[in-house]
């Protein structure tokens, strides 16, 4: 037996560092995993096992026209020849390009099942059976031309493309998903003849903006269908970043069941959301109670989706039932844009809709020359040719002399005509049949007419403006290729203030009394309740503010920081016991004190005053706050503390100091802001402010003393004067605390 000789290497260990050892192997794993399976080439938008499966295919000649064979067939030469990983993941890829509602224009034509908008599997390989379609076809078309890069398989037997020629806008026609290694790519589909409009733009105008391209391309075109309810400016950025979202929702409509009750039935579902797991969640909803205006709901689809949602009661509006199933379902869902791809080079790149555009125009230039290229080399052999017949017509009887006497006759002809080894040969090789007069004819009439091909293809290679036509020809042609399949995802509008309508259609609108204590604590009494002074309070306790309102209104509260805060009144403690601390529901620091509390009125506006004297006018429809920390609307630092909020209800305002001073003047000398510190009220030598009242000049100036006595300030105009001055001390009988009265307060 022989021995066997070992390697060199055979027994050799060598000393590498841990952390190196691991980062250069993961990073090639990394490599590979991102240009190899996760991300899709920017040319014609395939990954590499779906360009495989389109070649594969092609190579069994299952084109459009042709049978069908059974997927089995396919997915083996996949693996075999060009793509060594799992059959199954290889026919999962094949079966997700036939999904018409997966793909929005599918690449695969299958016969089988091939899976279901429920979510159910697709049948096992060996028994369905599939094609390619047209779409395919276009992305396909040229590869005999030399038109791409071809390489070495895995095995190095056989040859793939390194990209398809790609007739169309795949990338985005048909999106892409995937997750690498530290990154991923999420592209949603397009519609065909959109992006092709969009790139014939960008043929005519080179420098065109991506504002103007969306003119073309307005959003993605879902195969499931769909309305997309996103602003027009997100989806804008969304298109010239690269990164964005788009919100998408269930099309629905209502129909009349006479009597006056009705139906929803929803007909479009949103991208790559499973029909049976939307019933499902929809149905534990309704039975959590967690879809009070919900009744029911039902499959009724075949063909075409189908869903049937009952309201709880006939006098539920749609919309706003609609609403609250879309807040907390997957019939309304956000698609994310992600356009991670590969460039011509193989690097990994956010792109926006701009560059993808021209990457994939710059590409079928290239295709276009590549193709003129080949053809202008396969002209010119054919000429080569024919150049030698017809001088063996010129000169018949010396070339049939040479064949038939000459023991080298291939050396003697090409040395008494002076022709080509390739032009030699090709006589030869010559039939008896074509020395006819009639084939001398058809020859001369093929050389003038390679000889015409030839200078136009010539030209063609020899001007940009002529490719760019003859491209723009080939995106006209694909574009009507597409033609009868139109836009399925509309574009409408979510209604403003959808949450709040939501929110009030599920709380039952009830009067409350709300009550907040001078120590913090707060509650909400049942019904209307005008006496409080009955009510229990924690020792040394007692009421501070007393609240009309209903459990479907804000309760707003103006805090000393300068700060808005937000209640919802169908969330406040109830009224058993002393309530809940506030500071447990708000984020109130412990040194500042509420000073006004309120119900929220969007239509109405604020005077709102610091301790400084300083203050302005804003719209109380812009003080909600979304968070518990509030909203910081007047500014204030130090010892300056904000001191009051006063309806605006009159054309007059009215300041009083610490000192005791008044001083009156016409609103609209204080200015109208959104937040800030405001302008000077009044001036103070020493103390702050003390109040601010609004009134009406024709109603006169009113004032109450703390033991509930009006008093009418007659000579009010006496104190009148411009905004900012000290003013004048305030008449006998104002109320020793220097405040105008509870009449003026919130």
């Amino acid at each position: 037996m022989t021995e066997l000789t070992p390697p060199p290497d055979a027994g050799r260990i060598q000393d590498e560092p841990l952390t190196e050892a691991l980062s250069t192997r993961y990073l090639a794993y990394a490599l590979s995993t991102i240009t190899q399976r996760a991300l899709p080439d920017v040319r014609d938008g395939l990954k590499p096992v779906h360009r495989r499966l389109l070649f594969a295919m092609r190579e069994l000649k299952l084109d459009p026209k042709s049978g069908f064979k059974k997927c089995a067939r396919v997915v083996g030469d996949v693996i075999g020849k060009y793509h060594p990983h799992g059959d199954q993941a290889v026919y999962d890829a094949m079966v997700r390009l036939a999904q018409t509602f997966a793909a929005r224009y599918p690449l695969v034509e299958g016969q089988g099942n091939f899976g279901n908008l429920d979510g159910d599997n697709a049948a096992a390989m060996r028994y369905t059976e599939a094609r390619l379609t047209q779409a395919a076809k276009l992305l396909l078309e040229g590869l005999d031309a030399d038109t791409v890069d071809f390489r070495e398989t895995y095995s190095g037997e056989d040859e793939e493309p390194v990209v398809l020629p790609a007739g169309f806008p795949n990338l985005l026609a048909n999106g892409a998903a995937g997750i690498a290694v530290g990154m991923a790519t999420s592209i949603p589909p397009h519609n065909a003849g959109e992006l092709c409009n969009a790139a014939l733009h960008l043929i005519k105008h080179p420098n065109a903006r991506t504002d103007t391209l969306i003119e073309h391309v307005k959003g993605p075109d879902f195969p499931t269908g769909g309305i997309l309810v996103d602003d027009p400016a997100g989806i804008a950025e969304a298109y010239a970043t690269g990164r964005g979202s788009f919100r998408l929702r269930a099309k629905w409509e209502t129909e009349d069941l006479g009597r006056g009750q009705y139906q929803i039935v929803i007909t479009e579902i949103p991208y790559q959301i499973q029909k049976s797991k939307l019933v499902e969640r929809i149905a534990e909803l309704v039975d959590s109670k967690k879809l009070p205006l919900l009744g029911g709901v039902s499959d009724e689809s075949a063909e075409d989706v189908r869903l049937i949602l009952e309201p709880r009661s006939r006098t539920v509006e749609a919309a706003i039932l609609m609403e609250s199933v879309f807040k907390l379902t997957d019939l309304e869902s956000r698609v994310s844009l992600n356009m991670n791809v590969l460039d011509p080079h193989g690097a990994p790149r956010v792109m926006g809709l701009r560059d993808v555009l021209q990457y994939w125009l710059d590409h079928r230039r290239e295709v276009l020359q590549r193709a003129t290229r080949h053809r202008l080399a396969a002209i010119a052999d054919r000429l080569e040719v024919l150049e030698g017949y017809l001088i063996v017509y010129l000169n018949l009887d010396e070339v049939i002399r040479i064949i038939r006497e000459e023991d080298e006759p291939k050396k003697e002809l090409i040395a008494a005509f002076k022709l080509s080894d390739r032009q030699a040969e090709a006589i030869l090789n010559m039939r008896l049949r074509s020395l006819r007069k009639l084939e001398e004819m058809e020859l001369k009439k093929e050389h003038d007419s390679l000889s015409g091909k030839k200078g136009e293809l010539e030209a063609l290679m020899g001007s940009e403006d002529k490719q760019w036509a003859r491209i723009t020809d080939q995106i006209r042609e694909a574009r009507d290729a597409f033609k009868d399949d139109p836009r399925r995802t509309q574009f409408g509008e979510a209604p403003e203030g959808a949450a709040e309508m939501v929110s009030e259609a599920l709380v039952v609108r009830e009067p409350i009394t709300v009550v907040l204590s001078e120590k913090g604590w707060i509650r909400a009494l049942k019904g209307k309740v005008d006496d409080v002074s009955d009510l229990k309070f924690k020792e040394g306790d007692r009421a501070k503010f007393v609240v009309q309102a209903e459990t479907t209104d804000k309760i707003m509260l103006f805090a000393s920081n300068g700060r808005f805060y937000t209640l919802a009144g169908d969330k406040l403690p109830g009224g058993r016991g002393a309530g809940e601390p506030l500071r447990l529901m708000l984020d109130l620091e412990e040194d500042h004190e509420p000073i006004a509390l309120f119900r929220h009125d969007p239509e109405r506006k604020l005077l709102l005053a610091s301790s400084a004297g300083y203050g302005f006018v804003t719209s109380e429809k812009d003080l909600v706050a979304q968070t518990k920390s509030g909203k910081q609307v007047m500014t204030v630092s130090g010892d300056v503390e904000a001191a009051a909020a006063r309806e605006v209800t009159g054309d007059r305002v009215a300041v009083i100091g610490d000192n005791r001073k008044l001083l009156i003047y016409p609103l609209e000398e204080v200015s109208e802001l959104s937040r800030g510190k405001g302008v000077k009220l009044q001036t103070f030598r020493d103390g702050g402010l003390a109040d601010v009242a609004v009134f009406n000049a024709e109603d006169g100036f009113t004032v109450i003393d703390t033991s509930g006595r009006r008093r009418e300030i007659a000579e009010w105009k006496e104190y009148e004067g411009k905004r900012a001055q000290a003013g004048r001390l305030a008449p006998k009988g104002f109320p020793r605390t220097g405040k105008f009265g509870p009449d003026f307060r919130l």
